[in-house]
């Protein structure tokens, strides 16, 4: 394996610190099974080449702005080249097999070929100021708090937020510039002028012929994506326009990252930055100490757990140790294994086990309802077992209306099952005629109203009280309303 480049000063230490976690989030995407680990060493090590040599090559005193991408999209753009070179190499087994098809197609040929025809999103970003392209992806795409941006780009946090919208004012009007200039055929050349002026005003409605150009033409749709500063279409325009493949999905990691690293909810999430240089060492101590606390705790409640006569045989007992094994595809956790994601993952480590891994968890069970079956056993009752009356439910469904604009939106579903799973199929009904037509970690299918979600191959698994999610991007018209019906492998969730 690779290995990472030493730093040459403080600025890129402060780089590496910043960017690793994010790296290899996008090469375990773009990975099967363990080589995600490989691609992103190899990845970092030639993106941090290409920033060396534009830096060293940049005229300084000159104004002269770099055409260049800023530094964290352009080590997730490196992944992907790199990718592309094992694909080239003969090693494209090791890839994601949906990576491999779109590094064939036309898609991919778009982000490395002639300027002009490339993704309008990624010649937008490249005509900003440097500072001004850190700034609008970090607190986009990384969904970091505008407070921490600012400090991490050396502005002032009482006018950072004015800065975001001059910023996104004017990548807006890049992308208007970059989307005429690239070479149109005749309709779409008709339609250039309505788009712009349609995204301009929030209320604007959008008429049905050129919103049936949008559905059939990719780059006018990615156009319209980056003129709407309002609606929260910017984020997955500018992934899927500078990324390419998998861009939705790692946004989506992003997010949840962020929350997970920052500490979602919390007041002081805004101010706390793990990978800050100047509170790295407390950071550590504070970590270090949480764990020996943290594993004195559970040891202590596990000692007093087994003393407790719960009646249980020696085959029960032995066949519950795999519930503390945590779900493949528990949204909560960070990508694996980023180094620098280690200590907030862990950092309140006793709330999932009683939160998401005890049945019925956050409610208090009735007189008459019966015990729950043991976790992590492998009988059949464990895994096909029906609820009698009053019973807990099999499941519980989280629905997370993400992000909305006036033709679509983005959501995401969580599931925690109180069984432990071999595979999962989840299923629900949309009731005002909404359409899938992006899913990440599921493959979906539609029949009419119903949805089908079926797990991927990397996330089939999910231990008893554990959780599965994915996520969509989905088309609506009129009314918006949430889906109902949700079931898991057939059996009826009850909603959280």
């Amino acid at each position: 394996m690779p290995d990472l480049p030493s730093p040459q000063d403080a600025t890129e230490a402060a780089l590496f610190s910043e960017c690793w976690d994010a790296v290899l989030s996008y090469a375990d995407l773009c990975t099967s099974g363990s080589a995600a680990a490989h691609l992103a060493r190899e990845a970092f090590a030639r993106g941090v080449r290409e920033i060396r040599a534009a830096e060293a090559g940049t005229v300084r005193g000159t104004g002269r702005r770099s055409s260049r991408l800023p530094r964290m999209p352009l080590l997730l753009t490196a992944v992907r080249s790199t990718a592309a070179a094992w694909e080239d190499a003969g090693q494209g087994h090791r890839l994601d097999p949906g990576l491999r098809l779109w590094l064939h197609s036309d898609q991919a040929a778009r982000h490395t070929g002639p300027p002009l025809e490339r993704p309008v999103a990624l010649r937008g970003l490249r005509d900003l100021h440097r500072t001004d392209a850190e700034l609008l992806w970090l607190a986009e795409v990384e969904a970091l708090p505008l407070p921490l941006v600012a400090r991490r780009l050396g502005l002032d946090p009482a006018t950072a937020a004015d800065e975001l919208a001059r910023v996104s004012r004017t990548f807006r009007d890049r992308c208007h510039r970059n989307h005429l200039d690239s070479p149109m055929d005749a309709e779409c050349r008709s339609y250039a002028r309505l788009l712009d002026a349609v995204t301009r005003s929030p209320a604007a409605d959008t008429p049905g012929d050129l919103s049936r150009h949008l559905a059939a033409c990719v780059p006018c749709a990615e156009a319209a994506a980056c003129l709407r500063p309002h609606g929260g279409g910017l984020p997955g325009a500018l992934a899927g326009g500078v990324i390419g493949w998998g861009g939705l999905a790692y946004l989506e990691r992003r997010r949840r990252a962020a929350e997970a690293r920052l500490g979602a909810g919390r007041p002081d999430g805004a101010d706390t930055e793990p990978g800050d240089p100047a509170d790295g060492a407390a950071t550590a101590r504070v970590a270090r100490t949480g764990l020996l606390v943290t594993a004195a705790l559970v040891s202590a409640l596990a000692l007093a757990v087994s003393l407790m006569p719960f009646g249980d045989t020696d085959a029960e007992s032995a066949a519950r140790p795999d519930t503390g094994r945590p779900s493949v595809a528990d949204p909560d956790l960070p990508p694996p294994p980023a180094p620098s994601e280690a200590p907030s993952a862990s950092a309140d480590p006793p709330g999932p086990p009683s939160a998401s891994r005890t049945p019925s968890a956050g409610r208090t069970p009735d007189r008459d309802e019966p015990a729950p079956e043991p976790q992590g056993t492998s009988s059949a009752t464990a895994t096909t077992g029906t609820t009698g009356p009053g019973g807990p439910p099999p499941c519980r469904v989280v629905y997370d209306l993400v992000n909305q604009w006036p033709d679509g939106f983005q959501a995401t579903v969580t599931v925690t099952t109180r069984d432990p799973l071999d595979s999962w199929r989840v299923g629900f009904s949309f009731p005002g005629g909404q359409r899938i037509r992006q899913t990440w970690d599921a493959t979906a299918s539609q029949d009419g109203p119903r949805v089908t979600a079926t797990a991927a191959d990397y996330n089939e698994e999910v231990a008893a009280g554990g959780k599965l999610a994915f996520g969509f991007l989905a088309s609506w018209r009129g009314t918006n309303s949430p889906p109902s019906g949700f079931t898991l492998n057939g059996r009826p969730c009850a909603r959280a």
